[in-house]
């Protein structure tokens, strides 16, 4: 296994870290190795795309009917019922 030394980290940090891994009931350094292997795992995964990040937010919301695609429309300004 690999070993490795954080030189200058910040005390608050060290302190936030050490909370952080009692609250999960875990030692300092295996909470560090889960940090690690949580941001190494997110880089593995696609990011989705803005639209499908979208469309997940509001898949409960149940619309009725497609929205209709902009493409190759001017912009146009809302119109806030002046």
């Amino acid at each position: 296994m690999a070993q490795f030394v954080v030189r200058q980290l910040e005390e608050d940090v060290k302190a936030r870290l050490k909370r952080r891994a009692e609250h999960r009931g875990r030692s300092l350094e295996a909470e560090v190795r889960e940090i690690l292997r949580s941001a190494a795992m997110e880089e593995a995964r696609p990011i989705a795309r803005l639209g499908s990040r979208i469309a997940a937010r509001f898949q409960r919301v149940g619309l009725a009917s497609d929205l209709p695609e902009l493409r190759g429309q001017n912009p146009r300004p809302a119109g806030l019922g002046k």
